[in-house]
């Protein structure tokens, strides 16, 4: 019953990922990364890290999102939902790609699952919490300035569109 839950789930993430791909529509394409992010985190729940999948909920699809469609609409106002796609031909070049992608998955996934080691998953959010802010205090550090500085730059270029 598991591996079911698994294969709905796990084909949602991939219709999902696909229509982020092939849609014109940049707001469009911001709900299907959602729809792919909430997929994550139920795989995340069902590999029992419920910590991961909460994260990915709050952090992802939640605060991300809102930024990505807060920099869409300062990027591109009034032009959301109309107007020819600029990249139409190319986008249609992804699905022969993804079709690839999945037939190496599918060929390979057996094998890699018959040697794969079972890992423990962490103690909990303890010892997340404190390899977060020992070990990986920098990464943690450098993805949030990362982030500032992706704001400012899309609220400069909408800055200089409106004057």
């Amino acid at each position: 019953m598991e591996w079911v839950a698994f294969a709905v789930v796990a084909g949602l993430a991939i219709v999902c990922a696909v229509g982020l791909v092939v849609r014109p529509n940049p707001l469009h394409g911001a709900l299907f990364l959602v729809g792919n992010l909430f997929c994550v985190a139920v795989l995340y729940l069902m590999l029992r890290a419920e910590f991961l999948a909460l994260a990915q909920v709050v952090v992802y699809a939640g605060a991300i999102m809102v930024l990505f469609i807060f920099a869409i609409m300062l990027l591109i106002p009034g032009r959301a939902e109309v107007g020819p796609d600029p990249l139409g031909p190319q986008r249609m070049l992804a699905l022969p790609f993804a079709g690839l992608l999945g037939l190496v998955v599918v060929l390979v996934l057996p094998q890699a699952g018959a040697r794969a080691p079972v890992a423990e998953p962490p103690v909990g959010m303890q010892t997340i919490g404190q390899l977060l802010f020992t070990d990986y205090l920098f990464p943690f550090e450098v993805t949030s300035v990362l982030l500032l500085a992706a704001l400012v730059g899309a609220l400069v270029l909408a800055k200089r569109r409106a004057t």
